[in-house]
């Protein structure tokens, strides 16, 4: 399922959603600049790659700083092809203005790290041994998504189902969409916990740990102003509210 958008208008610019899709891109096309060899090095610099934790000798060996930890800031803003940053800025962009609202501009900023940080830090400690490095905000965008799941539950979802090559557009509760995606991740971990031949390639535990992360920590973010219940938009009743004379 493919999210197209929320039913939930922001109150405010979101100025740091923005700012942040704004960079990854930035950062995206200066990857493209770069020839294979560069990448590469790039990539293994400022990515996440456990080993080079676990076993510091090894990245001393392989030239890589030893005791140097920006890395788990650093490829949050890195992204492995179009369609990863793609997808990744997408969500950002349906789901971190909401977020954002509640949290005021430099909460959500400080919120959207923190969360990142734990993702890539339960992708460190679930991945130990692993040489390959890990990029990509999906981790951060994750935290920003556990909020979404206890901030805004009855929001509506409008998403994209393709069969055959046909698409669908339907409309679900955000806490039923958000819960699918949580429970995909879950066995996507679960699968690669099994054994690196049968799933790769996706940090499945970093998206499990930013999600987590967002809901647990969420509220010590939110504005002061913002931790009382918030009224409902007409659609969260149902669809037939979205129509109807508001009183």
């Amino acid at each position: 399922m493919i999210p197209i958008r929320d039913t939930i208008p922001s109150r405010t610019v979101p100025v740091v959603t923005w700012s942040l899709i704004a960079a990854n891109v930035a950062v995206f096309l200066f990857e493209l600049t770069l020839g294979p060899r560069d990448l590469e090095a790039l990539v293994y610099l400022f990515g996440v790659v456990p080993a080079r934790f676990t076993h510091p000798e090894w990245a001393s060996r392989l030239g890589l700083p030893v005791d140097d930890y920006w890395p788990f800031f650093t490829s949050m803003f890195l992204h492995g092809g179009v369609l990863h940053v793609a997808s990744n800025m997408w969500a950002l962009w349906i789901f971190g203005d909401n977020v954002e609202d509640r949290m005021g501009r430099l909460r959500f900023f400080l919120f959207y790290l923190l969360t990142g940080l734990a993702a890539g830090l339960l992708h460190w400690i679930t991945n130990a041994q692993s040489t390959v490095p890990t990029v990509g905000a999906s981790g951060a965008i994750a935290g920003v998504l556990g909020a979404y799941f206890v901030l805004f539950p009855h929001a509506r979802i409008i998403v994209l189902f393709p069969v055959l090559f046909l698409p669908f557009f339907f409309e679900l509760p955000a806490l039923t969409y958000l819960f699918v995606w949580f429970m995909t991740q879950v066995f996507g971990g679960t699968l690669a916990a099994l054994g690196p031949q049968n799933v790769g390639g996706i940090a499945w535990w970093a998206h499990i740990g930013g999600f987590g992360a967002g809901m647990v920590l969420h509220r010590l973010f939110l504005l002061p102003q913002e931790r009382a219940p918030r009224r409902r938009e007409r659609d969260e009743y149902g669809p037939e509210w979205a129509w109807s004379r508001w009183d």
